[in-house]
């Protein structure tokens, strides 16, 4: 996969590889790949026009490692942090980032909680938790907190690892983002929660493929990769090979471009 890199990326690009450009570090982030059936549909948020990063885009419900995501006394069920560290390759704190962040922000992206009052169980609703909602999204509440103050446990194993994706080096925000893919709980209903996103669908990773919305590469791999299956259990039933990406800059006949190739 190439992508020419037009004006200040490509001289950003050039500079990179000839060693004058150091490149800023990347955040530690995590995106869930929302699913539902029949037939088997997963949900996208369109960017806001004014955001920083990727206006515009169509994008899974995800963000930044929120420092607290570390916190040991989380309530947890599923496969533990040091499981995740061996699923995700990294450390047992990063891992426990990684799946708490993914679970907070799927809760403050669509509403979506992947968490119960045990083991067993996942929340049927969460719209009674809006003001929650509300002060997650704007750090004025741990997620482990949240979860203590309602009785209710973080379910690790709702989530799926999928991909791992880091922004290029040449971009001024960078993000280091593992992928999830999860299943809509019974009882749940996505609600357009506004915020960064300014429309959201639900649609088959076909569709979206064909209609034209503005994907960046590693939404786009999620979506060619989760088409290949029909249901969700068929989702999680499967074993994708999951590699480190970083698209690199390259220089081809004369135009900057990035590239993955020998990488997917």
């Amino acid at each position: 996969m190439d992508i020419p890199l037009p004006g200040e990326l490509g001289v950003r690009a050039r500079d990179l590889l000839a060693g004058r450009l150091v490149p800023v570090p990347a955040r530690a982030a995590a995106t869930v790949a929302l699913l539902r059936e029949p037939p088997l549909e997963v949900y996208l948020l369109r960017r806001a026009a004014t955001m920083a990063f990727a206006a515009g885009a169509y994008v899974f419900p995800g963000g930044s490692v929120d420092p607290r995501d570390a916190f040991v006394d989380i309530g947890w069920a599923g496969p533990s942090p040091a499981d995740w560290a061996v699923m995700l390759s990294a450390d047992e704190e990063t891992a426990r980032s990684l799946v708490c962040a993914a679970v907070r922000e799927t809760f403050e992206e669509s509403g979506v909680l992947l968490a119960g009052r045990s083991a067993d169980e996942v929340v049927p609703d969460t719209t009674g938790w809006e003001a929650e909602r509300l002060a997650l999204i704007s750090r004025e509440l741990a997620f482990a907190d949240f979860l203590a103050a309602n009785g209710l446990v973080l379910r690790s194993d709702l989530l799926k690892p999928w991909a791992h994706w880091i922004t290029p080096e040449i971009e001024t925000r960078r993000f280091d983002t593992r992928f999830f893919v999860a299943a809509l709980p019974q009882g749940q209903r996505t609600r357009d929660v506004g915020g960064e996103a300014d429309t959201v669908v639900w649609t088959t990773p076909a569709d979206a493929l064909r209609s034209g919305y503005f994907l960046m590469p590693p939404t786009l791999h999620t979506l060619t990769t989760v088409s290949a299956y029909k249901t969700i259990t068929d989702v999680f039933a499967g074993d994708p090979e999951i590699t480190t990406v970083m698209p690199a800059p390259v220089e081809r006949t004369g135009q900057m471009v990035l590239t993955t190739e020998g990488q997917i």
